[in-house]
């Protein structure tokens, strides 16, 4: 059976991970990034052996001790799990096994291709360096990704957007200056969608939120009167769900200003749970309620639309419970 190929229009499940995948098997048998769909029980060792029928069991044993077998976006480290109608199982070069390992915890490459990276990024992580943290952030650890941990490695990352420390969800890196470029000159245009939990609800279950944003103040953002000081930003959401105390809003961003949704839903009368800075008085969750959920773009190369999706994180969703 030859590899299962997914679509290069995706939508992808927290935790998931996907590549674009190439034929596993070379003359020295080295594996490449390979998926397969599992059509009836089996147990993994069966199931690899049976699909890769020039390797010997000892090695098929070696990938899946040292966590190159992956089982439904999840690393498998017995030769005798069970498999179901259904399951998928992904081989991943131990090289990639590796580059994975340099990684925090909570960040998550969802994809990757000659262009591009989109990954998942935790709250509490700086998108790119600041005066006070040059070192922990997603750009330096993606650096080290691609370089392999190499840090004279050739490879690169270039940041294309950036999220708020507090922030969580989906971000794109260019893997080339061309893709970066390509990419920031239709960001206007790409779909940015986000999942906030706030304290109340806000004026009607849908609308759009206008006003003008001082952003002069490093440390925080306020609306004030039209000036050359200020930017114009607009905000539309919608209520997704509605419990006495809090509220689920989707939330989707025309102009991307900084602090924009803390600072238009706070002035709404909604604060965002645990934005203290904006008003908020809880923080039952304890992170900031806000996440970046789905990402819609035309690929830098090849303009194929790309959407990926990020669901709302567990302690975001267990407060709404």
């Amino acid at each position: 059976m030859r590899p299962f190929l997914f679509s290069k229009s995706t939508r992808l499940r927290e935790g998931s991970i996907l590549y674009r995948f190439q034929e596993p098997v070379s003359r020295r048998y080295r594996i490449m990034v390979a998926t397969y769909p599992v059509e009836q029980p089996a147990t993994l060792l069966e199931f690899l052996a049976a699909r890769h029928p020039l390797a010997k069991k000892t090695t098929i044993r070696q990938w899946v001790t040292h966590a190159s077998v992956h089982v439904n976006g999840m690393a498998v480290t017995r030769a005798s799990h069970p498999l179901q109608a259904g399951d998928v199982v992904v081989i991943h070069p131990k090289g990639d096994v590796l580059a994975k390992g340099l990684l925090p915890c909570g960040l998550k490459v969802l994809y990757e291709d000659a262009s591009l990276i989109v990954i998942d990024k935790p709250e509490n992580l700086l998108s790119m360096a600041s005066e006070s943290q040059r070192e922990k952030t997603a750009y330096a650890f993606l650096m080290d990704y691609v370089r392999r941990g190499h840090r004279r490695g050739a490879e690169r990352v270039w940041i294309v957007h950036r999220l708020d420390r507090e922030t969580s969800g989906l971000m794109v890196f260019a893997r080339t200056e061309g893709a970066k470029r390509e990419l920031q000159s239709q960001w206007s245009q790409v779909e940015k969608r986000y999942l906030a939990v706030v304290e109340g609800k806000p004026p009607a279950d849908s609308g759009v939120l206008r006003c003008h944003l001082d952003e002069s103040n490093p440390l925080q953002v306020y609306i004030a009167p039209p000036s050359k000081r200020t930017r114009h930003a607009v905000t539309h959401y919608r209520v997704i769900q509605q419990l006495d105390s809090l509220t689920l809003i989707e939330v989707t961003t025309e102009t991307g200003r900084r602090h924009q949704i803390r600072v238009q839903l706070a002035d709404a009368g909604c604060p965002i749970i645990g934005d203290e800075k904006y008003g908020a008085r809880s923080n039952p969750a304890r992170r900031l309620g806000l996440h970046a959920s789905l990402l819609r773009f035309p690929h830098p190369v090849s303009g194929e639309c790309f959407t990926f999706e990020s669901a709302l994180p567990r302690p975001l969703a267990g407060v709404l419970r």
